[in-house]
């Protein structure tokens, strides 16, 4: 339907209020290839913006536009809705900071965890050699979490984490004393029992909540004290930020 050569030039808007993210992405696959399409934003990634905002303009080739608007909409949509998440959480989280995970879409972490620090949110470990997290499938095959530590730290020199899911886990923990105890699915009066366990004994080790955090309950936990909580919701089932590209009649320019 679109000859060759045919210009066209339009504006991406989002539907409805949030964070944006992925910008940079959107320009990349419009642009990509030398292509004849200018892309220019009017926000920065990490901007709030409301429903009906204008974010950015593309202009150029009609042909190359309309054939790559839906990846350049798949990638902003679904980052913008991360970031949009992110800072739900950050908002109601006051000094505790609020941590992704490895729940990411294959082949993306790294645009998904770039949202999440776009939403104001902190980057949990990327990959397995990062850092260690012993997880309950760790002490149950080593018989514990003391020993799980102390063969963690023989062999690895960064930082260690262990999950604990009971109060007597932690205790377990503390004594193994690693640099982060990460208290999982527990309810809010455990986490408080945790937390007092944890330091009384040891005012170094970072604590992290895990499983169950949710917008309801993160103001609850955050007032617990704990440094980090966590959300694997934050990428593995968000959603996506409303953004369409709508281009203008061709009789208008």
């Amino acid at each position: 339907m679109v000859p060759k050569g045919s210009k066209a030039k339009g504006f991406l808007y989002v539907r409805g209020s949030g964070v944006v993210a992925g910008l940079d992405v959107a320009r990349d696959v419009f642009c990509f290839g030398g292509s004849n399409v200018r892309f220019e934003p009017f926000v920065k990634d990490g901007s709030e913006v409301e429903s009906g905002e204008r974010i950015a303009k593309v202009e150029g080739d009609a042909r190359v536009i309309l054939s790559r608007e839906r990846v350049a909409l798949n990638f902003l949509q679904r980052l913008s809705g991360i970031a949009t998440a992110t800072s739900k959480f950050v908002k109601l989280a006051g000094k505790t900071r609020i941590l992704d995970t490895r729940k990411t879409t294959p082949g993306l972490r790294e645009l998904e965890k770039y949202a999440v620090r776009m939403g104001g949110g902190y980057n949990h470990r990327f990959n397995l050699a990062e850092m260690i997290l012993i997880k309950d499938n760790h002490i149950a095959s080593v018989g514990g979490v003391a020993k799980a530590v102390r063969l963690a730290r023989k062999h690895f020199q960064k930082t260690v984490e262990v999950e604990t899911g009971t109060i007597e886990q932690v205790k377990e923990a503390v004594q193994a004393r690693p640099d982060r105890i990460m208290l999982d699915n527990m309810s809010i009066d455990e986490m408080k029992e945790a937390f007092r366990i944890i330091r009384s004994t040891n005012s170094d080790i970072e604590i992290e909540a895990s499983g169950g955090v949710t917008l309801k309950n993160i103001s609850k936990i955050a007032g617990i004290g704990l440094d980090f909580a966590s959300s694997g919701a934050l990428t593995h089932s968000v959603k996506a930020l409303d953004i369409s590209l709508e281009l203008e009649s061709n009789s208008d320019h």
